[in-house]
């Protein structure tokens, strides 16, 4: 790892992290279940292939998802899980060459990605941290987790995933709310937490532009159709939140924390949205 303003930050892994189609097998067309309602092509079993999938491995009506409302395919990301199994756990062996380790394959990218996704989430915190002790504990966790997603296939599917995963979000847990509250220096948050559903803060739909957000816990919120303009996030915890159409036109999530790009894909934004350095801006947002 090289340092980076006081930081260990290992460039390239965060690099191995981004999502590259071209190096990959379809696997995201392939493994996983989809759903019509949820901006799918169709309504599909895990394991079938898309119906937009070619012989190539790479989708046929890629270039237009947008305007065919695809808004499904267009935020899924898999953090690289899918090229480390095609070109690493696999070493190129494609599931079409290789029909009998198909279902296996499968079952290997939906674990590599759960690991990869960990992965992102701890290079973020590694990034954000200025504590020396959770910075080498973090170092620690990422090193363990690089050589989990290094083992062969039969022992990534035997993994323990949960305990690894309990493990991962304790630490995270820890160095969200150092950040957190050095960003709130002192200020009370002004937000109402009374909505839940199935335990998740319920913000659906709610216009928050005069609520104070800065330095809040919005792990696992439901942001859907939320009104963020102009609204400044930083050092919010905005892990697993769910920001599908979500308007973050002119918010500052420059310094918001363990934001990813599937999210961002998810969300309406324009020109004057502010973004972590780790995120790119979409290119059908508004100009």
């Amino acid at each position: 790892m090289t340092y980076e303003n006081g930081l260990k930050y290992d460039k390239e892994l965060h690099e191995n992290l981004k999502i590259d189609c071209q190096k990959c097998f379809g696997f995201c067309c392939v493994a996983l279940y989809f759903s019509a309602s949820e901006g799918f092509p169709t309504d599909k079993d895990a394991g079938k292939p898309c119906i937009n999938l070619q012989s190539d491995f790479k989708c046929a009506v890629h270039k237009n998802l947008r305007e065919k409302g695809l808004k499904g395919c267009t935020a899924y990301d898999c953090f690289g899980a899918g090229q480390k199994v095609a070109e690493v756990t696999y070493d190129g062996q494609d599931w079409r060459v290789n029909p009998e380790t198909a279902k296996q394959m499968f079952d290997v990218f939906l674990v590599m990605r759960q690991l990869h996704e960990m992965l992102w989430y701890l290079t973020e915190a590694l990034r954000i941290q200025h504590d020396s002790i959770i910075q080498e504990r973090i170092s620690h966790m990422i090193s363990e987790t690089v050589r989990l997603t290094n083992l062969d296939a039969d022992s990534l599917i035997k993994l323990d995933l949960v305990a690894h995963r309990n493990n991962v979000n304790a630490l995270l847990s820890e160095a969200s709310e150092l950040v957190r509250t050095k960003a709130r220096r002192g200020q009370k948050s002004t937000l109402k937490r009374k909505k839940t559903i199935v335990g998740r803060l319920n913000l659906i739909g709610s216009d928050l532009r005069k609520i104070n957000l800065i330095g809040e816990d919005l792990r696992g919120a439901f942001l859907i159709a939320a009104d963020l303009r102009g609204v400044d996030l930083s050092g919010a915890d905005l892990i697993g939140a769910d920001l599908r159409d979500a308007d973050i036109r002119g918010a500052n999530l420059t310094n918001s924390i363990f934001i990813t790009q599937a999210q961002i894909n998810a969300a309406k934004g324009d020109s004057n949205t502010r973004l972590p350095i780790s995120i790119v801006r979409p290119a059908y947002w508004d100009k």
